[in-house]
């Protein structure tokens, strides 16, 4: 089933305005778009026009004119060396004053680079001025098969731990923990880091197991640290951020919140943070250390890769900083970079939600909030109590708690260092960490009816490059989009490297699609406890720069086997059916292929994403799966 909207743009190679930018864009119908010129045509209408020399001076002193007018509009005397007005807007938060609007976000904006630098000439600052000397390449590298043990990634080296967690009576006399990481509690917040061996019970490590080789990698990830999303069903650090400010003449903080007095929000909104663009930049490094040989059979081909990611601001940037950590800059003529589009009514496999119309509603889109905010209140119940004590005239709610421990991690990531982290015990992180195994796996995983639905479309790629075969057109019946799969030049099914770039839910779903029910055994997560030897933990699973690995290996003696690396560990492939228990997790392409159709089969777009079933399935336990699997149908 296909739910595109309007049709594609075709390529035209003799338009250079248009030819890049709208052949992927979706042209609008007509009837709907009431026949305005595109941004292109209207452009040319301008420029066809011819002005004299008096024009343009003119039209320079009134525009010089009326920007002079325009700003002493806007800030009055403030900006001309006068004194601020007392009627000028500012955003208080405790004793903290920044001119901003409290509406937009941030309390303290300090925006970079400047809209009109007065000094910049780029006419005068080439980026090539020839004389590059000597440019001879050397043999790509493959640490994945030549290196004697595998280079583990620790998270972030760059990034402030706080010198001291949150202490109650309970904690006196307990001895810290040498080698419990902050940074791996917190859920899809954490920076990504190597998983230990064994993470996901299997005793092996990521490097290429003896007497094979490796023939090709399909490789996913995540975006890189971002500022908090626009929206929070339940906490939101900018929310806090405002409840705070509405009544920061009335509270004062004290003890451990005394900072807070003095304390401005500056965080932004989705973007990625400048950690965040180093962890992709570092994420393509690596990634060339480890698989760089697989290039040569472009060069073999006469081909250049391409990689995949959306239009979102986050998600394009991502891989673009992954590119120049891969190929180096410039990396123009290396590679080519889809970007398909991520809005609402696009098919399109890295953002099946916006075509899953089930996904996107109450109550099945909520149904971790619910178990969230159950644990929470137990969890954070004896907290809200003592931080409560520290601060007068503001009375604390457990949201605004749990809320302060989000900014710790969105702070930590953005600005390098939270005081926020200090204010809490480990016990208390360790719930944190929990509340978002919860929200995660009802919302998008195991625990999810739209779990395997939502990551179908993408295992029905991965199925075309493994299989080297086109999409057929009765294989658009999930969220493929069959304007770019069908074309074997956006959708290529023969190269020995694929990288695609999504979001942490978009994992959580593939992962779920493909049967991984290892990471599902203790599952249905119970809301009023952390279960023993958890297997389902997001940290592991899709932090900040989450990367999967397929890696396809060539034994000496079978035929070509696939293993599926999480976070630099193999995880187990016996939960698909006819993957044999092998000690280093692999299984025949041809097992797995065959497998994965049969799930495909038995997933239905229509009902799981369109079905009516929000009533049996409601919110809190009074329906589970562990599948990812909607109600079965009545019917069926």
């Amino acid at each position: 089933m296909d739910v595109e909207r309007g049709d594609y743009a075709a390529y035209d190679e003799n338009n250079d305005n248009i030819a890049e930018h709208e052949a992927l864009l979706s042209s609008p119908k007509p009837e709907l778009s009431g026949q305005v010129p595109s941004a292109t045509k209207r452009t040319n209408l301008l420029l066809q026009r011819n002005f004299s020399l008096i024009h343009l001076v003119s039209a320079f002193a009134v525009g010089l004119f009326g920007c002079f007018i325009a700003q002493y509009a806007f800030c009055g005397s403030l900006c001309f060396g006068g004194k601020q007005s007392s009627s000028a807007s500012a955003y208080h938060v405790g004793d903290a004053v920044a001119l901003a609007d409290p509406t937009a976000g941030s309390t303290e904006v300090q925006p970079f680079p400047p809209p009109s630098p007065t000094n910049a000439f780029p006419s005068m600052f080439p980026t090539d001025v020839g004389y590059p000397g000597g440019t001879p390449t050397g043999a790509e590298p493959g640490l994945i098969a030549t290196a004697p043990e595998y280079p583990t990634h620790t998270g972030a080296p760059q990034l402030v731990k706080p010198t001291s967690l949150g202490k109650t009576k309970k904690d006196k006399g307990k001895k810290k923990d040498k080698e419990w990481d902050l940074f791996k509690h917190w859920g899809n917040l954490s920076p990504w880091y190597s998983n230990e061996r064994g993470a996901f019970g299997l005793d092996s490590d990521p490097e290429t197991p003896d007497t094979c080789r490796v023939t090709g990698l399909h490789f996913l990830h995540r975006h890189g640290a971002r500022y908090p999303t626009a929206w929070a069903t339940f906490g939101g650090p900018a929310d806090l951020a405002r409840r705070l400010h509405d009544v920061a003449d009335k509270w004062t903080a004290k003890g451990d919140l005394k900072f807070m007095n003095s304390w401005t929000y500056k965080l932004g909104e989705e973007l990625l943070t400048p950690f965040g663009r180093k962890q992709l930049f570092d994420l393509g490094l690596s990634l060339r250390l480890k698989y760089g040989f697989l290039l040569n059979n472009f060069t073999e081909t006469n081909t250049i890769p391409v990689f995949r990611t959306e239009s979102q601001d986050r998600m394009l940037h991502s891989a673009l900083n992954f590119a120049i950590g891969f190929f180096g800059y410039p990396f123009e003529g290396q590679y080519q970079q889809s970007i398909t589009i991520e809005a609402d009514d696009f098919n399109n496999t890295l953002a099946p939600y916006d075509t899953c119309h089930n996904a996107r509603e109450l109550p099945i889109a909520d149904r971790g909030t619910w178990y969230v905010k159950k644990w929470a209140n137990i969890y954070l119940n004896d907290t809200r109590a003592r931080l409560q004590s520290q601060i007068d005239g503001y009375d604390l709610t457990i949201e605004d708690v749990f809320t302060m421990q989000q900014m710790c991690a969105y702070e930590t990531v953005a600005i390098g260092y939270s005081k926020f982290c200090e204010l809490f015990t480990q016990t208390e992180w360790e719930g944190f960490d929990y509340s978002l195994d919860l929200s995660f796996w009802y919302n998008s995983a195991f625990g999810s009816p739209v779990g395997r639905v939502q990551g179908a479309g993408w295992v029905q790629e991965l199925l075309a490059r493994l299989e080297r075969k086109p999409m057929e057109p009765q294989d658009h019946r999930f969220s493929t989009n069959s304007t770019l799969n069908d074309n074997p030049v956006t959708f290529p099914v023969n190269q020995s490297l694929y990288v695609d770039a999504t979001h942490e839910v978009v994992i959580l779903n593939i992962l779920t699609a493909l049967n991984l029910s290892t990471l599902a055994t203790n599952g249905p997560l119970p809301y009023d406890h952390i279960p023993e030897n958890q297997s389902f933990k997001v940290s592991q699973l899709a932090p900040f720069g989450a990367n999967v690995q397929f890696q396809l290996l060539l034994p000496s003696l079978s035929g070509e086997q696939i293993r599926i690396i999480i976070n630099d560990e193999p995880i187990p492939l016996t939960t698909i059916r006819g993957c044999p228990d092998q000690k280093d997790g692999m299984c025949p392409v041809e097992t797995f292929v065959k497998t994965q159709k049969e799930l495909l089969d038995k997933t239905s777009w229509e009902w799981d994403c369109f079905g009516d079933y929000e009533d049996i399935v409601g919110v809190g336990p009074q329906w589970e799966t562990v599948t990812g699997d909607a109600p079965r149908r009545k019917d069926a």
